[in-house]
């Protein structure tokens, strides 16, 4: 009997934020002179942050106070801030829900619906608070819903999944094609997620404005744990911001890259910028601000999913306003406030001024015993 040969595979070594560590540079600066501007199409933010669009993180409020800090809050379009004229029960209805039944709860409460003329609703109620407003969409639904978003005044639109491709099969005769939605809708589109330059740099290809970077690294995303799929985001950002550089090289049009998920500290927030992201977008720790509305609660939007559901409901207390959050005062020392004072100083160290000039200049090590190296006493409370 012959028996089969034995295929050998070589596993490639790929890095999250908790590995690796930036390198100062030879010139510093004060930090004042870093301009950390995140550009999306036309749109500037001086605030490099999306916060995201997540039902316990962004209303039409909470983008426009958002907005009104120089950042960007993304409102998703199939939540229950279009199911529900007044989603404040359901709101309620999933943060006071037993952590037994919780997952039965958000399948009852997502099962809701959608009421069209609440996407236009919704839309005007956030461009009324004078933000750019963006809001998210899924593949599927994206035919029927950016349209109508774009047509009520949304800024910017966000396709988003937990993988998006160029390439999906499906049974649709037509399926999307990224390349006639951004001849459609003539606004910003950004499309996630991916953690490869290959995927990246084919979606890039179809000319969309950006690409979100991560799968599974959320707080309140299991996709990791039910799948087995994902990618630590140093690596990650690293593989598409690869793809931005070359698409970059060879048509000079610039893709904005934003890694999404895994977030937590200025340290992280640095990292990602470091490894090539324009800009990150943020859940968890916005959910901890008073101002967001899930009440000290957050969820991820596959949690919902009638079959196979891919996030959980996480309590993360309401702790900080959301201006602590962003720019301070803080009284913590963990590094999960202030988190643009975080990345000024950052920069200040590596000598950039701008975001293009971190990345020229910023240097990533491994070195997975940064967070433990010294630090006996702060990990043994003896502080």
């Amino acid at each position: 009997m012959v028996l089969p040969r034995v295929r050998t595979i070589e596993l490639r070594r790929t890095y999250g934020f908790e590995e690796v560590a930036i390198v100062p540079g030879d010139v510093t600066t004060n930090p004042e002179l870093s301009a950390p501007v995140l550009k999306i199409g036309p749109f500037q933010f001086t605030v490099p942050i999306l916060a995201s669009a997540m039902d316990a993180i962004v209303d039409p409020n909470f983008a426009g106070l958002m907005g009104k800090a120089g950042g960007l809050g993304v409102m998703n379009l199939e939540g229950v801030y279009t199911r529900y004229e007044d989603p404040t029960d359901a709101l309620r209805e999933v943060s006071e829900a037993p952590r037994e039944t919780v997952t039965e709860v958000l399948q009852k409460v997502y099962s809701a619906p959608f009421k069209d003329h609440l996407v236009a609703q919704r839309v005007r109620e956030i461009k009324e608070t004078g933000a750019v407003c963006a809001v998210s969409v899924t593949p599927a639904n994206t035919k029927k819903l950016a349209p109508v978003a774009v047509e009520a005044g949304a800024d910017i639109i966000v396709v988003q999944s937990t993988v998006t491709t160029a390439r999906h099969l499906s049974n649709s005769y037509t399926g999307l094609r990224f390349s006639a939605l951004v001849a459609d809708l003539g606004v910003p589109i950004l499309v996630g997620n991916m953690v490869t330059t290959s995927a990246a740099l084919e979606l890039m290809e179809q000319g969309i404005d950006g690409v979100l970077v991560g799968v599974g690294p959320g707080a309140a995303c299991t996709t990791r744990d039910v799948t087995g799929v994902g990618v630590p985001q140093v690596s990650a950002t690293l593989e598409c911001a690869a793809a931005r550089d070359e698409y970059f090289a060879s048509t000079g049009r610039y893709v904005t890259v934003i890694t999404d998920g895994g977030i937590r500290t200025g340290g992280d927030f640095c990292k990602a910028i470091a490894a090539g992201a324009d800009g990150v977008m943020i859940g968890t720790p916005f959910a901890q601000t008073y101002e967001a509305p899930g009440r000290g609660f957050n969820w991820g939007m596959a949690s919902p999913h009638p079959a196979l559901p891919r996030g959980t409901r996480i309590n993360v207390g309401a702790s900080a306003s959301l201006e602590q959050v962003l720019f301070g005062p803080s009284q913590r020392t963990d590094g999960t406030h202030n988190l643009i004072g975080a990345l000024k100083i950052c920069m200040s160290m590596v000598g950039a001024q701008t975001i293009e000039e971190f990345h020229e200049k910023a240097e990533l090590v491994v070195a997975p015993t940064i967070a433990t190296e010294g630090k006996i006493y702060q990990r043994s409370g003896q502080i």
